[in-house]
């Protein structure tokens, strides 16, 4: 991925850059056609001020009067035939001058009524032609001569004749380039400067992220403490989760922590026990095999309850799928019937209806096989372990219930911790049951609860509430 610093600065130049040509074109456009409007006025209001001073019938004098007024020095008016002037003549004035060199981008003509020209002014003749009479009132844009012009065409009915004035279309456009120019230039020049300053602006609000970045980098691997840099308010957020990051990693951490000498010091017991049988059985001692055979099988439960235990919490198991509780269940309890059997245990089962959650197969599995294996295994040869699954309105129950010694009411909060075992050691085990079966029942949104009968042995629910049900 790109840099930030470096996208920001692109974006933004980039962005600056087309504001920039978009303003100018919207000044040249704005100016272009203001500028339009302000020199349609002019023409207008000089037309009304020419024929307020043409005489009602104008004479040859009035005419060359006029003609020589609008000559230009280097550029002169022409009299036609038709003003009372024998042949088409050019009139100079001794003393005519520009007093401004833009005149050369302005003239006007006069026609009579029969379209005949008057007096024409400079640049819109020449020697063997002349500007095309009007024919209608307004403004308008002419060519002549390769050259283009706005016009204005008045017809006086009190002097009987038309009156048109026109300004050259690129005097129109040299004023719209300077204005146009003369806004550009100043943000060229200012670009610069406002590239760097943006540039730094860019660094200074980038650098939190480097400070908190340094921050998190210059930390040891035993430093798990929460990070109290002041941050912009956009960065909350970033360093809210980097903080429950680290509060996840250090209760994570500590588990494994916990889990490794628990497991060790669990797996150290049969191990060493293991030995001495066998260390007897060397000896000659007939009862030492057979004890080492049960610290195997015991071992051998341990392995499999943590490798279960690491596999729930690195939750390695398939997707959920839509599934039926009670034939789960009758197939769990076939599979412990043979281990009630042996040890004339009765194992009944009470109202199993079929009852559909969303869930995995493989957890439910191993929960409830949990479950059963620590009730077969807490109560006595001869005693009884009750199953039954019930549904309701609030949502749905699998009760599990023995007849074995239970688990002291100080204990019952705590039992379902890691290796944590009740009281009785009379049967062995590895104390992870009950803490995989409370990890899984959360996963699937379950309420595990324990408690013990009034007449003696143990009662476990787990209840979905009715929120969780399909």
């Amino acid at each position: 991925m790109n840099s930030i610093r470096r996208y920001l600065f692109r974006t933004l130049a980039l962005s600056l850059a087309l504001i920039t040509v978009l303003s100018v074109t919207a000044t040249y456009l704005i100016t272009n056609h203001e500028l339009e409007e302000i020199l349609d006025a002019q023409l207008s209001l000089t037309a009304r001020e020419i024929m307020s001073f043409l005489p009602d019938q104008p004479t040859p004098l009035d005419y060359r009067r006029l003609a020589e007024r609008l000559d230009q020095g280097d550029a002169s008016a022409r009299l036609y035939p038709a003003s009372g002037i024998t042949s088409q003549t050019s009139v100079h004035l001794p003393s005519a001058r520009l007093y401004h060199h833009e005149e050369r981008k302005l003239t006007i003509g006069l026609w009579d009524n029969q379209a005949r020209p008057l007096v024409v002014g400079p640049r819109w003749h020449s020697s063997d032609e002349s500007i095309a009479a009007p024919q209608s009132e307004g403004f308008s844009w002419i060519e002549y001569q390769g050259k283009r012009w706005r016009s204005l065409t008045v017809f006086d009915a009190q002097s009987d004749l038309w009156l048109r004035l026109g300004i050259e279309y690129h005097f129109l456009e040299e004023i719209v380039e300077r204005v146009a120019l003369n806004h550009l230039w100043p943000m060229l020049l200012l670009l610069p400067l406002a590239l760097a300053m943006m540039l730094y602006l860019i660094r200074r609000g980038l650098d939190p992220i480097h400070q908190l970045s340094r921050q998190v980098h210059d930390r040891n691997a035993d430093d798990l403490s929460r990070i109290t840099l002041p941050v912009p308010q956009e960065l909350h957020d970033l360093r809210s989760a980097l903080n429950e990051f680290i509060v996840r990693l250090d209760k994570t951490l500590e588990r494994e922590r916990r889990f490794t000498a628990d497991a060790a010091h669990e797996l150290r017991t049969p191990l060493a026990a293991m030995k001495i049988h066998l260390d007897n059985a060397e000896a000659g001692e007939r009862d030492a095999l057979p004890k080492a055979q049960r610290g195997i099988a015991r071992l051998q439960r341990v392995v499999d309850q943590l490798l279960t235990l690491a596999r729930v919490d690195r939750k390695q198991f398939a997707d959920w799928q839509h599934l039926d509780l009670r034939p789960l269940l009758f197939e769990l309890v076939a599979e412990s019937w043979p281990l009630a059997e042996a040890r004339q245990q009765q194992l009944h089962m009470h109202d199993i209806p079929s009852v559909y959650i969303d869930g995995n197969a493989v957890e439910l599995g191993i929960l409830i096989r949990n479950l059963l294996d620590n009730a077969l295994r807490y109560t006595p040869d001869g005693g009884r372990i009750d199953v039954a699954l019930h549904q309701d309105n609030s949502g749905t129950t699998l009760t599990i219930q023995d007849s074995g010694p239970g688990i002291p009411e100080d204990q019952l909060t705590t039992v379902t911790e890691r290796f944590r075992r009740a009281s009785d050691q009379s049967t062995t085990g590895s104390g992870l049951g009950l803490s995989i079966a409370m990890a899984l029942a959360a996963r699937h949104g379950a309420i595990l609860s324990l408690t013990n009968a009034e007449r003696g042995g143990l009662i476990v629910r787990l209840t979905w509430p009715s929120a969780q049900m399909s």
